[in-house]
């Protein structure tokens, strides 16, 4: 598989943040990128999409969720767990 899970989301995210993936950094948040509830709703839909996985309904709320939307890093890392888990 030639894109890795880190290529997608970034692709994704930058689609969304209307930046260049090459823009998109790690340490980064959702708001550093210029995204907004709005903009996480639609690319969580688009991550699920992607990688064909369901995203916990209460990401946009870290306290009550594992799935890390803290940064760039934490929103792949969160991405390769329930991939990974899926395929378990």
């Amino acid at each position: 598989m030639a894109d890795t899970v880190h290529d997608k989301v970034v692709q994704i995210l930058a689609e969304q943040a209307m930046l260049e993936p090459g823009d998109v950094t790690m340490d980064q948040s959702l708001e550093d990128l210029g995204i907004d509830s709005l903009g996480l709703v639609e690319s969580i839909f688009a991550i699920e999409e992607e990688f064909d996985i369901q995203v916990p309904f209460n990401a946009n709320e870290p306290d009550k969720s594992d799935f890390d939307i803290s940064s760039v890093a934490a929103i792949i890392g969160a991405v390769q767990g329930l991939v990974t888990a899926q395929k378990g």
